[in-house]
């Protein structure tokens, strides 16, 4: 355990927005895809929760499966209301069917009236009946009008598409260690003047309590003009480094979380994009180094940037310095 007397040199960060105390703490503190990992209790999930921030960061998979449960769910209630009336006031419903195959018309005459398309096969007759007629095709064009929202809010939606490395690493480095994290742009988008921050949390001994103390780590280079290729975010292990003279066991007591934020330009939306990543101690390979993903192509044209190596590395030995 890292006490805090080996880190008083080094100015701690107290504005990261979480707290110090690790007591109550659940495991790490940000999430691999960048999300916090804490859940808010206290009030009502509808209050807690935005339905179009959520629907906006869900996957492709479950958004076209929330759209389509919203619209089976709105045509089945539909479809129960005119089988309530009654199909008799629905003309072009045999009436001498079995229930369920006049229940599945009902049901496409509703998907027909809240899409607007009215084929004409089945039309409603009498007033209640044209009532919830004319309130489901209102409903359906405010119901489409609010999807197709949506789709173009995450089309638009402007995002780094980063790809990182799943380990951190402890590399040799200038006769010395550094920390490695390499990172990679993995759609065929173009960001200029990316800036990286890495943050530390560790546990640490204060008074005979166990709090966590937050570090900027400084970089050998946090900023780069163009992320065309890979890119390895170096923090130098020096005198200057919060992590100086700990070792692996110590890393691991520690219980380090190496949080890492890039901020770039995106030509595309000519607009400034962000994404952020967090790292435990269980994913540090120490004695490491990463191989290189890129190669040239066989007639030299262009370059071949292979994101399925962004995470290959290979075993190196690393001279401690035992001189302090």
């Amino acid at each position: 355990m890292a006490t805090s007397a080996s880190r008083t040199k080094f100015k701690d960060i107290i504005n990261t927005g979480f707290g110090a105390n690790t007591n109550a703490e659940g495991g790490r503190l940000v999430n691999p895809d960048g999300s916090n990992n804490l859940k808010k209790t206290g009030m009502p999930l509808y209050e807690r929760i935005s339905i179009y921030h959520t629907l906006l960061r869900m996957s492709r998979f479950k958004f076209m499966i929330a759209i389509l449960f919203f619209y089976t769910s709105i045509n089945l209630f539909f479809a129960f209301i005119y089988f309530a009336i009654g199909v008799n006031h629905l003309s072009g419903i045999d009436i001498n069917h079995p229930i369920w195959m006049r229940f599945v018309e009902a049901f496409f005459f509703s998907s027909q009236t809240l899409t607007t398309v009215g084929y004409g096969h089945v039309a409603p007759s009498g007033l209640l009946t044209n009532f919830v007629a004319s309130t489901e095709s209102l409903l359906g064009i405010l119901a489409f009008a609010v999807v197709t929202g949506l789709i173009y809010g995450r089309f638009s939606r402007p995002k780094a598409y980063l790809l990182f490395s799943k380990n951190m690493l402890i590399a040799p480095y200038r006769g010395s260690k550094a920390l490695m994290i390499r990172l990679a742009t993995y759609k065929n988008n173009h960001l200029t003047d990316a800036e990286a921050q890495l943050t530390v949390a560790m546990h640490v001994m204060e008074d005979g309590k166990k709090i966590t103390r937050f570090y900027q780590l400084p970089l050998e280079i946090s900023r780069v003009t163009s992320l065309a290729l890979s890119w390895t975010v170096v923090h130098p292990i020096n005198e200057d480094s919060p992590l100086a003279n700990l070792t692996e066991e110590q890393m691991n007591e520690a219980k380090l979380e190496i949080i890492l934020s890039i901020k770039a330009f995106d030509d595309h939306f000519s607009n400034t994009v962000q994404q952020r990543t967090s790292y435990s101690h269980n994913q540090l390979v120490y004695g490491a180094r990463f191989l290189p993903m890129f190669d040239r192509a066989r007639e030299g044209a262009y370059t071949i940037l292979e994101l399925d190596k962004i995470n290959h590395h290979e075993k190196v030995v690393i001279v401690e310095d035992v001189t302090g």
